[in-house]
């Protein structure tokens, strides 16, 4: 749950009908208590859009329908179903578990309180931000509110609809007086969060026009949930992707579990569509091609995880006592914008540690759990970890810092601590040596060739001992004084 001094982070979601925002749509609603949720939005991409309805074509040059020999557009559509509506079945598979999950928390919005933010955004073509579209119209009047603190642009898809918002924001209030105040308010307001620019509109409007408009930060070190991950992540790592961890602990937990998609589940986000094969099972990247698939990705064994591309974009946005999305933290779950590196070393590559998929993961299967489980006692529930003192320190080289983390658990489950340094996430380029690491009271001095105004970040990580573990964590920023 959010705390007085960290409020729940305002979000809209723009997503297209890959199968992978539907994934990560799932994994958003069972955090939405972590959230305000002020929009469900389709959008369209490079790899989707709806088509107007008329009959008209349209086709960007060096698309996927350009790629593998193909030649298939212009065409009214691509890759979207006739009656497309994943985001409306999500939050109706959600309503069925609701009464549930409120029982293990009560920040979870109501299924009418989602449904009032759906809307359809800019799906027509590819890129077109020709027109305003009724998500558009929430986003810009989202971004004009009084209401304090950001609102995050989640972009799954392309950002054609949220471009469309501040084009529209610009063409009304260009030829005004107004315009600079609204423009500085809309820069510092909009904190974009895309998976890539996927119909490069970032690149041909919202960047030339609306340059101090920020993203989250995210980079190195998030858990790998895109397609392929399972190749990709260590041998520690790899039970969570695999057949048996994906079903027991989400595949076959009620209707979100059967909502999301696995490996050879028999489904397909659109009917026909040559390049999603990841609904059937048992077959080689030959006969996938004999049967006409464009394989892009290597098949993998049924049951076992696709993907979830896009939840990197709100990762850093749980509330997991990380604050990711906080400027002074840069990042958290999801990556992290690396401060030190050596002098001329534009390559160096990220820390071995942290890791934090475990924690993100059985996070997931817990909530999953409380989506089946109508009481609290019969499901695990996350360890609450606080600081004794100040979060932010100030301190001289040479000088003796004790840090104390104090514990609990709504369970009753034994809490274990362990304290590290985020290396890549401050700015002293050296090692601090810490005391006891498992214990709740540590003791670290600066070090004595620390320089005023750098910064040592700590951060103390708590996990119970229920079924499955779950993590909390929080950060220590201690700067160098004079």
């Amino acid at each position: 749950m959010a705390t007085a001094s960290a409020p729940e982070p305002r979000v809209v979601v723009t997503a297209d009908p890959e199968l992978d925002d539907s994934n990560s749509l799932i994994r958003y609603l069972l955090h939405s208590s972590d959230f305000r949720t002020e929009g469900l939005i389709y959008a369209s991409s490079g790899f989707h859009w709806k088509g107007d309805g008329t009959g008209k074509k349209w086709s960007v040059p060096n698309r996927e329908y350009f790629r593998f020999g193909l030649s298939l557009c212009p065409c009214t559509s691509w890759r979207w179903a006739p009656n497309e509506r994943f985001i409306d079945d999500a939050v109706e598979t959600y309503a069925k578990v609701y009464p549930n999950l409120r029982v293990h928390d009560a920040n979870y919005p109501t299924p009418d309180e989602l449904k009032s933010r759906i809307r359809w955004g800019n799906v027509e073509f590819d890129g077109d931000i020709s027109k305003d579209s009724p998500g558009s119209d929430l986003i810009k009047s989202l971004l004009l509110d009084d209401v304090p603190g950001p609102i995050y642009l989640l972009a799954w898809g392309g950002l054609s609809t949220i471009a469309r918002a501040l084009k529209s924001i610009e063409e009304h209030y260009k030829a005004t007086p107004q315009w600079q105040a609204i423009y500085e308010k809309v820069s510092d307001k909009a904190i974009l969060s895309p998976s890539g620019d996927q119909d490069d509109t970032y690149a041909t409007y919202i960047h030339p026009n609306w340059p101090n408009v920020r993203s989250l930060p995210i980079g190195m070190g998030g858990v790998a949930l895109a397609y392929g991950a399972v190749a990709t992540v260590s041998a520690e790592n790899a039970r969570y992707y695999s057949a048996d961890w994906t079903t027991q602990h989400i595949s076959s937990r009620g209707p979100l579990g059967a909502f999301y998609r696995v490996w050879g589940d028999g489904k397909q986000m659109v009917k026909g569509d040559i390049f999603d094969y990841f609904g059937l099972s048992g077959y080689s990247v030959p006969q996938l091609r004999s049967m006409g698939y464009i394989v892009w990705t290597p098949p993998r064994p049924k049951g076992e995880f696709i993907g979830e591309g896009d939840t990197f974009t709100y990762l850093n946005l749980v509330d997991n006592g990380l604050l990711g999305y906080d400027d002074a933290t840069q990042g958290g779950c999801a990556g992290h914008v690396v401060r030190r590196a050596t002098p001329g070393d534009t390559t160096r590559p990220p820390s071995a540690g942290p890791n934090f998929t475990p924690a993100a993961q059985n996070a997931l299967a817990a909530r999953m759990a409380w989506s089946v489980t109508p009481t609290y006692a019969g499901a695990n529930h996350e360890p609450h970890v606080t600081l004794r003192g100040s979060s932010r320190i100030s301190a001289g080289p040479g000088a003796t810092v004790r840090l104390e983390a104090v514990t609990s658990d709504p369970d009753g489950n034994a809490v274990a601590v362990k304290w590290w340094q985020w290396k890549d996430v401050e700015t002293y380029p050296g090692d601090v040596r810490l005391s006891d690491l498992a214990s709740h009271t540590i003791s670290i001095q600066v070090p004595g060739d620390a320089v005023a105004g750098q910064t040592i970040q700590l951060v103390v990580e708590a996990t119970d001992n229920g079924t499955p573990t779950l993590t909390r964590y929080k950060r220590v920023v201690v700067t160098v004084a004079q």
